[in-house]
């Protein structure tokens, strides 16, 4: 299961099926758990947690340095879940002692090709970034959102659930949840309803959601306002109870 030219550090603890690849380098501090696969050539620096079931390709780099220019190589983590796919050239960053001091990701995850997660990055479960997509440090990305091609992200932004963000999109404010975004510069446009669809969201969350969306987008109202008017919808809808938590905590304003 691991082939004679990877490099494991002695202190790394490795489930028993765990397969490494040619010329993978996994260091001291790394924990990996049951049925994950890694790669050739993948490099893995600790201390690094990955949980069960993960597919980790060829040449990607985990649990690197944080690239902040306060980072004094403070002790700090990655935590990775179970039945992520990490596809060529990713790159993941530990965590700084100006936040939590961890970078999480969550379960069931599809990053592509040359993606990146910066420090302190949180990640649910079921995103999927499309080839290209970077974070900045401190960003939060919520479950089930879908960044596009190449899609940059702002430090300190909040990705709401089940949000899009179409291909080449530049977002420097917080998205909420089930919101379409894109275009030059990205703006919004409506509710990512075929995903909510594909993941069982009933017709009536939807369009109760697609009301809250009018409310904020197209009544012109200032977002105190905008959240008290969603509030009513929010008495019949555990989906719009989310969104108004969300926008209760913004940090950058949001994207209109």
């Amino acid at each position: 299961m691991i082939d004679p030219t990877a490099i494991i550090d002695a202190h790394a603890e490795l489930a028993d099926d765990v397969s490494i690849g040619a010329y993978s380098v996994i260091g001291a501090d790394v924990t990996i758990d049951a049925g994950t696969v890694i790669g050739p050539h993948v490099v893995i620096k600790g201390p690094t947690s990955i949980g069960k079931k993960n597919r980790i390709y060829q040449f990607t780099s985990i649990g690197e340095d944080p690239q902040d220019k306060k980072y004094a190589f403070e002790v700090t983590r990655l935590e990775i879940g179970d039945r992520n796919t990490i596809r060529e050239f990713t790159s993941m960053h530990r965590g700084t002692q100006q936040d939590h001091g961890v970078t999480r990701i969550g379960n069931d995850n599809l990053f592509m090709a040359y993606t990146h997660v910066a420090h302190d990055c949180i990640i649910g479960d079921h995103v999927i970034m499309a080839n290209g997509a970077s974070l900045a440090g401190h960003v939060r990305l919520n479950d089930h959102a879908i960044l596009g091609g190449f899609t940059l992200v702002h430090q300190f932004t909040q990705i709401g659930q089940y949000s899009f963000a179409a291909m080449g999109s530049a977002i420097t404010q917080d998205i909420p949840p089930f919101i379409m975004v894109g275009g030059k510069p990205t703006r919004p446009h409506g509710i990512n309803s075929v995903g909510m669809e594909r993941n069982g969201i009933s017709a009536e969350d939807i369009r109760l959601i697609r009301n809250a969306y009018k409310i904020i987008y197209k009544m012109n109202l200032r977002l105190e306002d905008a959240i008290e008017q969603i509030e009513e919808l929010s008495e019949n809808s555990g989906q719009v109870s989310d969104l108004v938590d969300f926008l209760r905590n913004v940090r950058r304003g949001i994207l209109r």
